[in-house]
């Protein structure tokens, strides 16, 4: 300090650089100090085997709505899964598993997977996806207002079984009998398809037979039927159970030559001849927004069950081609899948 100074000038800067040096001491444990960014938890039930390439791509798609949204995985967020399909006690099982580990939502696949998430919980958040007949089935009060702990996204309306008949009519219209097979254990919701069938059925003077199965064998023994006289066809109703024998069932239709309309596109490469239904893919993607909205506060009760806004159109021409099948150019030209 200069001898020329005044002492109050000096005890003024002292008194800074002190204040400075304090600050650039607290600061770094002020830092330190601040909570980290709470990792946040979610489990998924799929009704998928965990090597179904459609499962994957499904859970990818959920995995990316997430990332969109500002999620990152492994750091803001926390993603248990588990896969099972067509087993009760194993999804039974998986629920509770996932449910111990204390996720503050839970995503569930399809019928059976919300019946077991019902289950064993009513007080964490359950988005479902690809649920059939939501209210029917006893899963929410209302579409608009579901109320409690459970909303989700929907899978086809009842009206869908008319399409499914009239599509594989105009692709084999000497078809005069049709047989629809569905598992009830996985797929309770069916018959609510079956009055728009009939009534299509109807109109198009076609015998309808409601075919329930359990086991593949079951499966095959309708299939062999169809196909033992001129005229016979099938309608499969969408069911895990089915998804996961797609293979199976597309080689018994070919063997037998019977014309099979699916619910869903991951058929026909496998050789199924035809396919109508919702992109489940874009629904899981859709779904991404529901967690957001749960994890950040908002209540699954208030949020409306939404239904599903992309629809499919498939068709193998070589299978077609092998039933003696000429598939019409309005079709060909609707088709947003044509494998030739």
């Amino acid at each position: 300090m200069s001898c020329s100074e005044p002492w109050g000038l000096a005890m003024r800067r002292r008194d800074f650089v002190k204040g400075i040096t304090g600050s650039a001491i607290g600061w770094p444990l002020a830092v330190r100090a601040q909570p980290k960014e709470q990792m946040r938890r979610i489990g998924v039930l799929m009704a998928r085997k965990a090597g179904d390439p459609e499962g994957q791509k499904q859970f990818g798609a959920l995995r990316q709505g997430l990332l969109e949204l500002g999620w990152s995985e492994g750091k803001t967020l926390h993603i248990e899964t588990r896969w099972t399909v067509a087993d009760a006690a194993e999804a039974l099982r998986f629920a509770q598993e996932l449910i111990q580990l204390k996720p503050e939502v839970l995503v569930a696949n399809g019928t059976p997977s919300l019946v077991v998430a019902r289950q064993v919980t009513s007080t964490i958040p359950i988005v479902f996806v690809s649920v059939a007949d939501p209210v029917g089935q006893g899963f929410v009060p209302s579409l608009a207002r579901p109320g409690g702990n459970i909303t989700g996204f929907s899978a086809e309306e009842a009206g869908m079984g008319g399409k499914w008949l009239e599509l594989l009519k105009e692709l084999a219209p000497r078809v005069t009998r049709i047989a629809v097979i569905y598992n009830p254990e996985t797929a309770p919701y069916g018959p609510m398809f079956f009055p728009a069938m009939q009534a299509a059925a109807s109109r198009m003077s076609v015998a309808l037979l409601i075919s329930p199965v359990h086991t593949l064998a079951d499966v095959e023994r309708v299939i062999v039927e169809g196909g033992r006289e001129p005229g016979g066809g099938l309608i499969v109703v969408p069911d895990n159970f089915m998804f996961a024998q797609r293979q199976q069932i597309t080689a018994l239709a070919a063997t037998h030559r019977v014309p099979v309309m699916y619910p869903l596109g991951i058929f026909i490469p496998d050789g199924g001849l035809v396919a109508y239904g919702f992109d489940r893919v874009d629904m899981f993607h859709r779904a991404a927004d529901y967690v957001d909205r749960i994890l950040k506060g908002e209540k699954p009760g208030d949020l409306p069950v939404q239904f599903p806004t992309k629809f499919e159109l498939a068709i193998n021409l070589k299978t077609a081609k092998a039933f003696g099948l000429s598939v019409p150019s309005s079709m060909l030209l609707s088709a947003d899948e044509v494998i030739e």
